[in-house]
């Protein structure tokens, strides 16, 4: 917004001149805060890929990734592979065609060294763009005990095994998801298809994932993983891997990739918050070891690391509700704004079914008896069902369901 001052002409000349020394020192103060953070982030690079896409990759020694920024893990030795070998799916859909396999378009170019795990580099622009430094790449601070009342969500409760379980949607966002409960979970997994959709605004991400949490329902603990559409961080509309998680319900704690510290990587072949292709289906496994309390996540094959017991708190020994779904972020979920077109999943709801809408199949839950297994109760949830909704399909008794979601956001129905 432009600023109008009103002065005698001799004094204007000196008011000039002391107003542009004075963005000329608040443009150098800036670009100095945004390149300290810049060190803080982009750790030294043991070798550089330059990527076809416009990425960066930089082979970080594994012993100084970001994760040892974190005060709880200064001392923190590495396991470099979980204690337990990550039980099979018997179980999966059969009689279907073999997935297409994800690669990271970064694999074209090159690969990281043994000893050095891959980590996209943050770019002087990203941070240029960003609203705050502090919070960049963070969902938070929100107060996620508040319903989310300005987004007109219809309950906050949803069915679930003939009771009401209450739910705490989150300021600004839109969430669809199936959902399981009860019990005690130490891993999840599904194969999550990958789309594309549109993201109307720079300020906006939309994502497919999977959620585990613990703790209260108003300051939950939670782990994620999924793909995402996110141009504020990355400047692009491309899908691309991430992980996400908190211990505070994002006020505080947590935010996606290895942006803030706490992630331990291990892999020297997948990067987090990279961009995938083709643009098919993935799968996000996530299981606890239960011999060291620590969280693993597995992208396809490949272990990527996993979540250390010294940043969680409920989380250490399981979790006890596990989602599957998509989330839209968006500033215009408000009354006296037009709803976002951002869309979810595939962009359209999930009657679309196979080939039109996004879909998880292979929904998966791991308890105590370390059986991979579909949940014995589960169920569906729209947080805004006129603009993306959810439909948990099974086309015969034969048959496992599979579940669809997602949405155009903004249309007749959702205006």
């Amino acid at each position: 917004m432009g600023k109008r001052i009103t002065m005698f002409l001799f004094v204007i000349p000196l008011l000039v001149l002391s107003s542009v020394v004075d963005v000329k020192a608040k443009a150098r103060k800036t670009l100095s805060e945004v390149d300290r953070k810049l060190k803080l982030l982009n750790k030294p690079a043991i070798k550089s890929i330059k990527s076809e896409d416009g990425d960066i990759i930089d082979c970080v020694d594994i012993y100084k990734q970001p994760a040892f920024d974190h005060p709880a893990l200064r001392n923190h030795k590495i396991q470099m592979k979980p204690s337990f070998t990550f039980p099979s799916d018997a179980t999966s859909t059969k009689n279907e065609s073999s997935p297409s396999v994800l690669f990271q378009t970064w694999h074209k170019s090159g690969s990281c060294p043994k000893g050095t795990i891959p980590i996209r580099r943050v770019r002087r622009q990203e941070l240029l763009r960003a609203a705050s430094l502090e919070h960049f790449g963070r969902d938070g601070p929100r107060n996620s005990s508040v319903v989310n009342t300005a987004n007109d969500k219809s309950s906050r409760f949803v069915d679930y095994n003939g009771t009401k379980l209450e739910t705490f949607p989150l300021p600004d966002h839109s969430t669809t998801y199936l959902i399981t409960t009860g019990y005690s979970y130490i891993g999840a997994r599904g194969d999550i298809n990958v789309w594309s959709p549109r993201v109307e605004s720079p300020d906006e991400h939309t994502t497919a994932q999977i959620w585990l949490k613990s703790g209260p329902g108003d300051n939950f603990e939670s782990i994620e993983a999924g793909w995402m559409v996110n141009p504020a961080i990355f400047t692009d509309t491309q899908p691309r891997l991430f992980i996400r998680w908190t211990r505070d319900a994002y006020q505080k704690t947590g935010c996606i990739n290895l942006i803030c510290s706490g992630f331990v990587q291990t892999s020297q072949k997948i990067g987090l918050g990279v961009a995938l292709q083709p643009v098919s289906q993935h799968r996000g496994d996530q299981y606890e070891d239960p011999n060291a309390g620590r969280w693993w996540l597995q992208f396809q094959d490949e272990v990527i690391g996993y979540w250390p017991k010294e940043i969680l708190s409920y989380l250490t020994q399981k979790a006890i509700l596990v989602q599957w779904g998509g989330d839209v972020y968006s500033k215009k979920m408000k009354p006296g704004h037009p709803h976002t077109a951002t869309g979810m999943g595939s962009g359209d709801y999930a009657s679309g079914l196979w080939g039109g809408a996004c879909y998880i199949k292979n929904v998966r839950i791991l308890d105590y008896s370390l059986q991979l297994k579909y949940p014995e109760w589960v169920t569906t949830a729209a947080e805004e069902p006129y603009c993306y909704n959810s439909l948990n399909y099974q086309r015969s008794l034969a048959m496992e369901p599979i579940f669809f979601f997602g949405g155009p956001g903004r249309n007749p129905n959702c205006p």
